[in-house]
Formats: structure tokens, sequence, C-alpha cells
């Protein structure tokens, strides 16, 4: 690419993001009710934050069927700063986020639900946290208003992502954040990943804290969210591992399992080997025999995984691989 096309590609990505200074991201699906309380909680809080420049509130309508997107359009007709995004079908809240994200023009995004479980009046306590250096707020709803059994559940959960991720976070879960645009630029997110954000900018090197929030009762409908969500979860809990640790190093990942089923095969192996040279017969072991042989074999198949994997890295080193905190 030419410098002249570098210097408009970067006048255009300035000119995108002028003059906004937070945008508001709201996935929903299903919360008619609760929209034209949350636009005005939203329009109180953001409109004492005169000091920090315009702002716009990006509702992003996650396939409802309950004509939550005819309330948008009225709140789009009244007041020039709501954006709405409507989806064909319900995609999921990673898919609305994202796409939300995309729209966003902001210097800092603020994410929270449509439920009202989480208060707009706490953006400023958001901002005042932004100012310590952070790149990414999460809220922690300290007080939950949720039945217990999913209390204990996503206690288990933040649990596991803290030990897993090595990010000691509280609530993983809540969607009261604040990031900074540079942390939305870099990190993608599909399928259930949306949860582990705070994870994958921790892996990209950008600073995450934590904010106690108030969480309040739920006023209308019920919750969208069931029980799959806590196992697709953990799943995509394996994803972020690799992702965050041996994206870059593949072979650490296939080729630790490798060795350590190699070994394995190769210590029953040599067992039998000694059973044979010093009694004469392995009569009764031919099953050990046999499983030292598989391990063996499937240690060989995850190393070459692992060495795959790693060429695999080594041609695709051309694109970004690093985080920039700033150039001078």
């Amino acid at each position: 690419m030419s410098t002249s096309e570098e210097n408009a590609n970067l006048h255009a990505d300035t000119d995108k993001h002028a003059g906004i200074r937070l945008s508001v991201v709201v996935p929903l699906f299903n919360e008619r009710e609760s929209l034209e309380a949350l636009y005005q909680g939203l329009k109180s809080a953001l409109g004492g934050l005169k000091d920090q420049g315009p702002y716009e509130i990006i509702f992003v309508d996650d396939g409802s069927d309950d004509g939550s997107f005819s309330v948008l359009e009225g709140l789009n007709r009244r007041d020039p700063a709501v954006k709405a995004i409507q989806f064909r079908k319900n995609y999921g809240k990673a898919a609305a986020l994202t796409a939300g994200f995309r729209e966003a023009k902001g210097e800092l995004i603020f994410t929270l639900d449509a439920d009202l479980q989480d208060d707009p009046g706490e953006i400023p306590a958001f901002l005042k946290k932004m100012e310590q250096g952070y790149d990414l707020i999460s809220g922690w709803k300290l007080r939950r208003q949720d039945p217990f059994t999913r209390r204990a559940a996503s206690w288990v959960f933040n649990q596991v992502t803290s030990l897993v991720t090595g990010l000691r976070l509280h609530d993983f879960n809540c969607g009261f954040k604040c990031y900074r645009r540079e942390v939305i630029e870099e990190i993608e997110i599909y399928g259930e990943l949306h949860r582990y954000i705070p994870a994958l900018a921790k892996g990209r090197g950008f600073r995450i804290g934590e904010l106690k929030v108030e969480h309040r009762p739920r006023r209308y409908g019920r919750s969208k969210y069931g029980r799959e969500r806590l196992y697709r979860g953990l799943l995509d809990l394996l994803t972020v591992l690799f992702l965050t640790r041996f994206a870059r190093r593949p072979s650490h990942l296939f080729g630790s399992v490798g060795l350590l089923l190699s070994l394995g095969g190769l210590g029953i192996n040599l067992y039998i080997a000694y059973l044979r040279f010093s009694f004469g017969n392995i009569r009764g072991r031919y099953p050990l025999l046999f499983l030292g042989i598989l391990l063996l074999i499937i240690g060989v198949q995850f190393i070459s995984t692992g060495l795959l994997g790693e060429m695999i890295v080594s041609s695709s080193m051309g694109e970004r691989g690093y985080s920039i905190r700033r150039k001078l």
C-alpha cells in the first residue's frame, strides 16, 4: 500500500470517529416493555456528562418477535442520538455486540443489558475508574437479584474462569462494561465468547479493572438464558485458553500432551520388554502391550499436530500478532 493510500485510510478512520466521545451499545431480545424506561435512564445519565462531548445510543435487536424494533423506531424519530440495528433472526449476544461495536464511533464504548437490571446512572463511576489508566472496566454484580441456583452456577463459573485464565474477576458474566476503542478493534468475538472479552483483552496486554455495580430486580419478562449456556460457556473457555496462551505456540500445547502420552507408552513398552527378556514370555500382558503401542501412536500424532500448527503460525506471521499501546 502506498503512503498516500495509508494517509487516506488514516484520515477516513479519523473522520469516522470524530466528534463522538461515548457510545452505548445495548443488545436486546424481546424487551419491548423495558426499552422506554431504559432510554430515559440512559438519557438522564448521559445528559449529565456534557463535559464528555457528544454521545450515541446503539440498540441491537437480536431478532425480537415482540415488537421491540417498533419501539426503537419511535425512539430514533424522537432522538437522533438513538440508532438501531435489527437482525433477521436471533443470532446470539456475541453477534449483537459485534454489530454494535462495528457501528459505534465513540472513543469509549459502554455495554449493558436491556432488562433494566443494570443502572445507567452508574456510567459516571465507570468513567472515573477509566481515568486511572484502565482499558476495560467490568461490572461486578455484588448483590445479584437472581435465584440461588443461578447465583451458585455463576460463582462456580467465575471461579473456574479466573483459575484457567489467570484474570481475577468476580463476575465475567456481567454485561455492564466500558471499553476503550482499541480493545474492541483488536478482539473479535463469536459464539459465546462475549463473556470472555476481559480474558481475551488481558491476553493482548490490556489493563483490566472491576467496579461494583447495583443489580436491580427484573421488572419485565424473564431471563433469556437457559442451562445450556453453562455448557457452551465451559467449552468456549477451552477456546479462550488456547487463544490466550497457545495461539502463537500450538506445539507447546499439543507437543506437551503428545510427549506425556509418548512417555507413558514408552514406559509401558519398556516394562513389557523387561518381562519378555527376564522371564521369557509375556502371556497375559498383551492388553498392556497394545495400550503402550496405542499411547505411542497417539503421542506422535499430537506432536505432529503441534508441529503442523507451528508451520501454519510461521507462515502467517505477516499478520499482526502483537498489541501496540502507543507510538511516538
